[in-house]
């Protein structure tokens, strides 16, 4: 660690002459504010910047504006510290860690792993500046496909997959104001934060499962309404070759927002309830109508999911109709997952789907909102504004859909 350190040292003494080996930065006694006139050079201002190596201080030519009442170092701009006090190298640093984990384990991690010493606020703040970016850039990106610009390369794939879900964001009280929650006090806590994912199959197995392509998944995310997120997850689909796929499958859960969502920009996809949210649907009718704990709900529950497996959603809801309700919690059990189940009948023709060697399940999406929002926006005693929780959000669709160089590649040349 000590030569680690002094290693760093003696990188920084040679940054700090490469960086001020151009004389400031000096372009004349005059040059364009940007805003069509003229600024006076003044003097040479010295600036701390920390960057992966060591903090140096940079010599940067300083010029005023009379007419617009404002300074333009162009250094600044040339090296992409304007307004900042860290590296780009370091921001980068900073956008991984912060979009892994807490803010203020970020900060240690940097001190320990990288020898650079920021304090967690800065962690945030570069964090969500960095997320809101690549967000801004996702949004040109959208534009541009959905206005029929851009047209993917990707090589045409035998099958597409669009799977949709919603999660559970805990956010600050302001952000709930005038919401209903689920719990006693009647009081939301949570914003629904609208995920999707695409990725692609090519083949089967020996067995004929279905095999996902490898890293072939791409994520996309935010707290919005289903009427923004539909354009989102649709340009999304466009860029990975939508038009190019020979099949499109949309997997889902049973809200209907995610199949209006289906319904408008997919039409002519497959429509998949996700086969296991299904069971589940029938596991808690089973414990509502025969008890939590009793045999009869197990067997209940088994004997409907044979039927289930077999596309024979009728037979399902037909025992339905034969269960003699308790209560009228049971009652209400019963009409509510009969209604599920005979809206999206068409959507659990799971023998169907299985010949044809489809994915039946969202096991892809499920993890994806354990990964991009459970597991970084969701432990114990987190709570976001939607702003902030969209740039973070924003932020691990980006890299946990490897598209982390491409975002600096494409920072960079703008």
């Amino acid at each position: 660690m000590a030569i680690r350190a002094a290693m760093h040292q003696l990188g920084g003494v040679l940054l700090e002459k490469l960086l001020n080996a151009d004389g400031g930065g000096h372009q004349g006694a005059h040059i364009d504010c940007g805003q069509g006139h003229q600024a006076e050079f003044v003097d040479y201002r010295r600036k701390k910047i920390v960057t992966v190596l060591a903090p140096v201080e940079v010599v940067r030519a300083y010029y005023h504006c009379a007419a617009c009442h404002g300074g333009k170092i162009p250094k600044d701009e040339e090296l992409d510290i304007a307004g900042t006090s860290l590296s780009p190298g370091v921001r980068r640093m900073i956008g991984h860690v912060g979009g892994k984990e807490p803010f203020d384990q970020g900060h240690v991690d940097l001190e320990i792993l990288a020898g650079i010493t920021v304090k967690t606020k800065q962690v945030e703040r570069v964090a969500e500046a960095i997320g809101h970016q690549v967000e801004a850039i996702a949004q040109t990106g959208r534009a541009l496909a959905l206005s029929g610009k851009v047209v993917p390369f990707n090589q045409p794939v035998p099958k597409l997959y669009i799977a949709i879900d919603g999660t559970g964001v805990p956010v600050v009280p302001a952000e709930t104001e005038g919401r209903t929650g689920r719990d006693e006090s009647g009081k939301a806590k949570t914003r629904e934060a609208k995920l999707g994912c695409v990725f692609t199959q090519s083949k089967v197995d020996a067995k004929g499962f279905p095999i996902r392509d490898e890293a072939s998944t791409s994520y996309v995310g935010a707290i919005e309404t289903a009427e923004v997120f539909g354009p989102r997850i649709y340009a999304e689909a466009l860029r990975r070759g939508l038009r190019q796929a020979d099949q499109v499958i949309v997997l889902g859960d049973g809200a209907p927002w995610i199949w209006g969502i289906a319904t408008e920009y997919f039409p002519f996809a497959i429509q998949c309830v996700d086969l296991y949210h299904a069971r589940q649907h029938l596991a808690e009718l089973g414990k509502a109508a025969y008890g939590p704990n009793s045999i009869e709900a197990k067997q209940w529950s088994d004997s409907r999911s044979d039927e289930l497996d077999a596309s024979d959603v009728e037979a399902v809801i037909d025992s339905m109709k034969q269960i003699e309700p308790r209560d009228d919690h049971a009652r209400d059990e019963i009409r509510k997952a009969m209604d599920y189940f005979e809206r999206n009948k068409e959507r659990m023709r799971y023998a169907s789907f299985r010949s044809q060697g489809l994915f039946v399940g969202s096991g892809v999406m499920e993890a994806g909102c354990k990964t991009i929002v459970g597991q970084r926006l969701k432990p114990s005693g987190m709570r976001w504004t939607v702003s902030g929780a969209n740039k973070i959000i924003a932020l691990r669709c980006c890299q946990l859909s490897g598209r982390w160089e491409e975002f600096w590649e494409t920072r960079s040349a703008g």
